[in-house]
């Protein structure tokens, strides 16, 4: 206490100063209309700055609870579309505007489950991503996986909580393919060099393929729904040994920088399998 005595004693003056200023400006402010419109400004500036820069900071901390929000919004969203519904007969001619409520989940083909990639590579000639749901969310193999902008790969293993997915950079993966204008349909397959591009083969050259042309993924892929985005046509490979083009593609998914996926269960795949493996027996 005997040196706060001291302190006010020694700077008396200054601190008497300071008190008949803020007094001064508190009554020029309140009776003053043009220095309270002034100082308004000012004061709204500043704590707008401030407000700003604490936003900036808050958001920069939230954003792993935002992302989160969006992937959840993403996989709400992928059950929704038209393509994750298909019905036997002509109940599918009636979902041309609107997605049918399929409350029952009797027409619904393809289920959206998000995941996060715990472990992923890209410089091996073999490349597998790891992601954190497995048979305990029904994970299973033989499931498709996207990312927010195209395919990734598909889920050759799992234990209760985990899975590996064989990625679209791996020398044996394939995955049946289409032109997004026309239609004609061929595969892509990766060659083992740079990560950002997978090769295009088997589309007929009675089609017209062009350098910047879309490429997606065709309704005859049990693992996929039709129209995901798989790349861009980036080169054209001249190949005289062959009547199909050959095409450099551009991939939609960044396999960098892949840190949620979403898990596609094809609810009619066992079905079609055993038909399919039954009808094979039958026949050889």
């Amino acid at each position: 206490m005997r040196n706060v005595f001291l302190f006010i004693g020694r700077y008396f003056n200054f601190l008497f100063f300071l008190v008949l200023l803020i007094i001064a400006l508190s009554l020029l402010f309140r009776y003053n209309k043009f220095h309270q419109a002034a100082f308004s400004n000012v004061a709204t500036e500043i704590t707008g700055r401030i407000n700003a820069k604490y936003n900036g900071i808050e958001y920069y901390f939230d954003l792993k609870s935002t992302n989160d929000a969006l992937v959840k919004e993403n996989e709400r969203l992928n059950q929704l579309l038209k393509s994750s519904y298909e019905a036997p007969g002509l109940l599918n001619k009636l979902m041309t505007d609107t997605v049918m409520i399929d409350s029952l989940k009797k027409i619904q083909k393809y289920i959206y489950r998000e995941a996060k990639v715990v472990a992923s590579s890209v410089s091996s000639q073999t490349n597998y991503l790891t992601i954190h749901r497995g048979s305990s969310q029904n994970i299973r193999p033989n499931m498709g996986v996207i990312s927010p902008s195209g395919i990734v790969g598909t889920v050759i293993s799992v234990s209760p909580n985990f899975a590996v997915v064989m990625s679209m950079l791996h020398r044996q993966y394939t995955v049946v393919v289409k032109l997004k204008n026309s239609g004609e349909r061929g595969k892509v397959e990766w060659d083992g060099v740079s990560p950002s591009y997978v090769t295009l083969k088997d589309i007929p050259q009675s089609a017209k393929l062009n350098i910047g042309d879309t490429i997606v993924t065709s309704e005859t892929s049990s693992l996929f729904p039709t129209g995901i985005l798989v790349g861009t046509v980036s080169e054209m490979i001249d190949d005289k040994s062959t009547s199909f083009y050959v095409a450099r593609l551009k991939t939609a998914t960044n396999f960098y920088n892949v840190q949620y996926v979403y898990v596609i269960d094809n609810a009619q795949y066992e079905e079609q399998k055993k038909l399919e493996d039954s009808t094979r027996k039958k026949f050889q």
